[in-house]
């Protein structure tokens, strides 16, 4: 098979800051530096629009995919309607893909996530379809599989599950994120696949602090005699946010807590109790979506937009008490900064990260006395920090590089082409 160095990114979205989006940017960077060219199609683009196609259907926010997504779950009965619908955006979808491909010619396809978390039932259906009717090379890159959350358990669709997430077909190279994926994907369909965790350009370092980001501390409301201790997530359960807090308390410093985004589309109520808790426990925490975004710029009164890369610098702690996360970006946007890092340990860090041998503040789901003294000591000792933040970085450049995953891809195309032409640079 003669390679096509046109690769075409499928997703609900390509936009922001979420992990599908930063990974495919990853993902498509990397590529790009070893001569392919990168296109996208999603529901949601901020990729380049000569790149581009944007399909509405393919959201998993469109006002008919979401009906069909409502009518799918908690039900024991599939309503002929259901069917119906799904198989109406199914075709539409499929259109789109076959317009997609031979608009921009497109020799390799990466589906992201579409073919792992049924957020849009029509778009995997197509995908699949249009998968085995033409046999296109396809690298499917697993972030969250529907096993992994209980809300899709209980369905009308176990067929279109079954056959669509993700399909068993010969042309598809299945790339999952961690060891425990990859050990429940061939358990429970058979399907091996290449284990590839995010990434960080470990290889350059961030710039750190500059002109346009060096009041970020004034504008987020730090005294220059308090901590910056940042909770660099979303505030949404699983991410254990109650334990930051706690720890703030006890700590005995004079510190202010930053909450860098919102809930998004999760609801507001765990939101809420963040907040009363922060206030019952007395601490001052600050939450400041409205001035971080993707890029930055002004509000509409004028005041800056920075970027999270923008607050990292000024942060004196990261805090990542999360019980649940697929891998864990924030771990290593942390080590990326040279920060050092109090985290729970979830399982995939457990499993995946902590053999490594970070050196890292631990809890084990509760703040513990000792965990507050370790901190403590910790934030009073720069060497000790230090010490800390430049093994992690070294660590992280070992194992979670753009070179780790230049590495996997271009075994995986020289498995797809039979040729070496992925070559490292």
């Amino acid at each position: 098979m003669k390679q096509n160095k046109n690769v075409g990114f499928v997703s609900f979205r390509i936009s922001g800051t979420d992990g599908v989006s930063l990974e495919t940017k990853k993902w498509a960077e990397v590529f790009e530096q070893h001569g392919y060219t990168c296109f996208y199609m999603a529901g949601e683009l901020d990729t380049p629009p000569e790149r581009s196609l944007i399909v509405d259907e393919s959201h998993f926010k469109h006002p008919e995919i979401l009906k069909l997504y409502g009518m799918s779950f908690n039900v024991d009965e599939r309503p002929r309607e259901l069917t119906a619908g799904l198989h109406h955006y199914r075709e539409i979808l499929k259109t789109k893909l076959y317009d997609f491909v031979e608009h921009f010619n497109i020799g390799l396809l990466i589906p992201q996530n579409t073919l792992t978390i049924p957020l849009n039932l029509p778009l995997g259906m197509a995908l699949t379809e249009f998968i085995a009717e033409t046999g296109i090379p396809v690298i499917a890159h697993h972030h969250d599989f529907f096993w992994e959350r209980k809300r899709f358990l209980n369905n009308c669709v176990w067929d279109y599950f079954n056959s669509c997430y993700p399909p068993h077909l010969k042309n598809v190279q299945h790339v999952v994120i961690n060891s425990s994926a990859q050990n429940q994907l061939a358990l429970r369909t058979g399907i091996s696949s290449t284990l590839i965790p995010n990434v960080m350009d470990f290889e350059n370092p961030p710039d750190g602090s500059d002109e346009y980001n060096s009041d970020a501390r004034q504008a987020l409301g730090i005294a220059d005699d308090e901590l910056c201790i940042l909770q660099p997530t979303r505030v949404v359960q699983r991410k254990g946010i109650e334990h930051a807090i706690e720890l703030v308390a006890r700590l005995g410093l004079k510190a202010t807590l930053v909450i860098s985004h919102a809930s998004g589309d999760e609801g507001y109520e765990y939101q809420t109790r963040v907040k009363e808790y922060a206030e019952l426990l007395g601490i001052k925490a600050r939450f400041v979506d409205d001035i971080i975004g993707d890029t930055r710029e002004r509000t509409p009164d004028g005041r800056k937009i920075y970027t999270l890369h923008d607050i990292y610098p000024h942060a004196d702690l990261i805090t990542y008490p999360s019980i649940v996360e697929g891998f864990g970006n924030a771990f290593l946007e942390a080590i990326y900064h040279r920060k050092p890092i109090l985290v729970n340990n979830y399982s995939i860090y457990s499993h995946d990260i902590k053999p490594k041998g970070f050196d890292v503040i631990e809890m084990d789901n509760f703040i513990s006395k000792r965990t507050v003294e370790y901190t403590r000591e910790v934030l009073k000792n720069p060497e000790r920090i230090r010490e800390m933040t430049e093994t992690n970085y070294n660590l992280g450049l070992k194992y979670y590089s753009y070179s780790v995953l230049a590495t996997k891809l271009r075994h995986i195309t020289t498995s797809i082409w039979g040729s070496k032409e992925f070559r490292q640079l």
